[in-house]
């Protein structure tokens, strides 16, 4: 299984013969502003990384949950939970996918073996069958679609009720006001959620996540990661990050004007509904891949979605708006 993923500028630029330093890269939903590194002291470079509890209160305080643990990035636990799940269960179990989102999903269950069960819409009691796991993306990445706590919250119960498991890839949440996130109720074994330092943060290099999820779920997989699997400087870094409240307001209000004004020129410019959350907007066209195309040859990098009928533009800071502004204004003549 094949993926193509955003940021992978470097290839693009080589394919489309454009020095790297000319392209708009709108290619991730990662924030164009990004925490501003503090000094980091010689010893966190020099010393191997411990688990740092101070790191954890601040993730506890900053996502509103008793459980949790540091993870390099959360595609890290993305790849290793079915093989969690395979150590830990030895019933029949479906896996339940959106049939759009993030593919690594997918093929990490796959990998494994699981029956993949994709779905449009999420599935009913009736659909589920025991031991069922659900893994739902909110907001999903790329159409933007949005559950409600409550509406997540009565499939989790369906999901209990079956002995079966939810697990929620919340890498987007962060910008959702009011939060959606129903990260508080990990105590139940049937959850688990996990959370992405990079996107929010624009911090995506430094490669740090969050798992939250019962005692049992947490330790089994600190059991399969290795020795100092999360880096001191990005230990140090997340946790100055989670506890500076006041830049995290001022970043989501940053992130809406320019999310807002985004929005706008793609409405403007292509006249169709625009999908999306504060830190990516996708639009779905029938010629997609070759506005992509068209695109990549005036130096924007933006994502042609797995199903080829749509784009998902990353948002840009107001040069990169200004850019793809006048480029946009070029592809319409």
């Amino acid at each position: 299984m094949t993926l193509v993923h955003g940021g992978q500028l470097q290839q693009v630029a080589l394919q489309y013969a454009r020095p790297i330093a000319e392209w708009l890269d709108l290619s991730t939903g990662i924030s164009p502003t990004s925490y501003p590194i503090p000094s980091i002291p010689t010893p966190v470079w020099q010393q191997l990384p411990q688990p740092s509890q101070s790191l954890i209160n601040a993730a506890k305080r900053y996502y509103g949950t008793t459980n949790i643990v540091a993870t390099s990035g959360s595609q890290a636990v993305i790849k290793q939970l079915p093989t969690v799940f395979k150590q830990h269960i030895t019933e029949q179990t479906t896996v339940w996918l959106p049939q759009v989102g993030y593919k690594e999903h997918e093929r990490a269950w796959r990998e494994q073996g699981f029956t993949i069960q994709q779905y449009t819409q999420l599935p009913t009691s009736a659909q589920l069958t025991a031991h069922s796991i659900v893994v739902v993306i909110n907001p999903n990445n790329p159409t933007g679609e949005l559950f409600s706590r409550n509406t997540l919250l009565a499939l989790l119960d369906n999901i209990q009720t079956v002995k079966g498991w939810l697990i929620l890839d919340e890498a987007f949440m962060d910008v959702v006001e009011p939060s959606q996130s129903i990260i508080a109720h990990t105590d139940n074994p049937h959850l688990l959620v996990l959370r992405s330092v990079g996107k929010f943060f624009g911090l995506a290099g430094i490669r740090l996540g969050f798992l939250s999820a019962h005692p049992q779920w947490l330790h089994a997989l600190e059991k399969l990661s290795s020795p100092w699997e999360v880096n001191g400087p990005a230990q140090y870094i997340t946790e100055i990050a989670l506890m500076d409240t006041q830049w995290q307001q001022q970043q989501l209000l940053t992130l809406t004007a320019l999310s807002a004004a985004l929005e706008q020129l793609l409405m403007t410019t292509f006249v169709c509904p625009v999908a999306g959350s504060a830190l990516f907007k996708t639009i779905r066209l029938d010629n997609a891949p070759a506005v992509y195309a068209l695109l990549c040859q005036h130096g924007v990098y933006v994502r042609l979605c797995d199903e080829q009928n749509a784009l998902r533009f990353g948002i840009p800071d107001q040069n990169g708006l200004a850019k793809l502004a006048k480029v946009l204004q070029q592809l319409v003549k």
